[in-house]
């Protein structure tokens, strides 16, 4: 994989031409001492006298001093990469389905029982400092855990999930942008019934309230938050709340990734209840345009173990970072180590510095 890499002083680079001249110094100065010990009367008398001589090993300290001199030439110019680093703030919203659909059992046990098990494990590989928040959604969605660093209490709310009727995936996504960003006044109720043209523009006021000016909103690029991101787990279609790639749009907006995975089987499977029954189908088309428009990416869970797969794939994704990152320390050290070995091999082989 290349890693583009600029620099910060990249006039310096300039010195790296000292380099040859340096590979010339050192190939004069072996002819030098070549033509010295020509000047003995019997060359032969001479190398037996010293034994067998060092051969190749005379060129590696003075190799690896010059890769030193090299390397540490590049760190002065100020090397900026982009690398993956572990994320030092992030923030993570999982939005969980608990439609009267996860009681279907095409993934074992059945599908609420798998997600909250899956769920509870990612919690236990994520890193201490990574902040999570739950909404659970069906006709409507809501908070059922502040954003918190508290396993226990994250757990505590996966298991006191309960059934209802009805899938609102878009109102799901709007609940948890408004917990993710609390000062922007998302209206669902507008969104959803579209009482205003402008969901996050004050409804009303009273006679008395002086009339106050709302910032105005500038998106963002899609995907462009590191600080935080959506994992939404559904098993069927909306039925109900705020139009999802409406909710995508505003998620993309404020360049907050949303990673949908999908629970169960795409043809579906006949459920009934208290009478009812009715085929619940995972709408993967909608879960994929979500994904695609927040720069995320959708994830298909059609047992309990692809389940858990895809929890630990999202867990490795969202704890890690890509940063512009100087690295002339890095390549500092990489020189130091080649100049104690130069200096090392050197009073080894030779009993000398160099």
């Amino acid at each position: 994989m290349n890693i583009p890499v600029t620099f910060l002083w990249p006039q310096l680079l300039w010195l790296l031409l000292a380099l040859p001249l340096l590979v010339l110094l050192y190939v004069w100065l072996l002819r030098r001492r070549k033509q010295a010990a020509l000047r003995f009367a019997s060359l032969a008398i001479v190398r037996e006298a010293m034994g067998k001589g060092p051969g190749w090993r005379r060129h590696v300290p003075p190799v690896l001093l010059l890769l030193a001199i090299a390397t540490m030439l590049l760190a002065a110019a100020r090397p900026m990469a982009s690398i993956m680093l572990p994320s030092q703030e992030q923030t993570i919203i999982l939005a969980m389905d608990v439609s009267g659909s996860m009681r279907a059992e095409d993934v074992q046990p059945n599908r609420l029982v798998a997600s909250q098990n899956a769920a509870k494990a990612f919690l236990a590989e994520l890193p201490r400092h990574v902040k999570v928040g739950i909404v659970a959604f069906a006709g409507s969605a809501q908070v059922v855990q502040p954003i918190t660093l508290s396993r226990e209490d994250l757990v505590t709310a996966i298991d006191k999930f309960q059934l209802q009727r009805a899938t609102a995936i878009g109102s799901a996504i709007v609940v948890s942008l408004s917990e993710l960003f609390p000062g922007q006044g998302f209206d669902i109720g507008a969104m959803t019934y579209n009482r205003n043209s402008d969901p996050f523009a004050p409804q009303g006021r009273a006679i008395d309230q002086p009339k106050t000016e709302t910032k105005a909103f500038v998106p963002v690029a899609p995907g462009s938050y590191s600080s935080a991101a959506i994992i939404l787990l559904t098993d069927g279609q909306r039925t109900t709340g705020v139009d999802t790639a409406e909710a995508a749009k505003m998620a993309a907006d404020r360049g907050v990734r949303v990673y949908t995975v999908g629970v169960g089987t795409v043809d579906g499977e006949i459920i009934g209840f208290e009478g009812w029954s009715m085929r619940v189908r995972l709408d993967e088309d909608s879960l994929k345009e979500v994904a695609r428009t927040t720069q995320a990416e959708y994830y298909y869970a059609g047992t309990a173990d692809n389940l858990k797969k895809v929890y630990e794939t999202l867990s490795s994704r969202l704890t890690v970072e890509k940063k512009e990152t100087e690295i002339a320390g890095l390549l500092a050290l990489v020189a130091s180590i080649l100049a104690l070995f130069s200096a090392g091999l050197s009073v080894l082989w030779f009993n000398r510095i160099l």
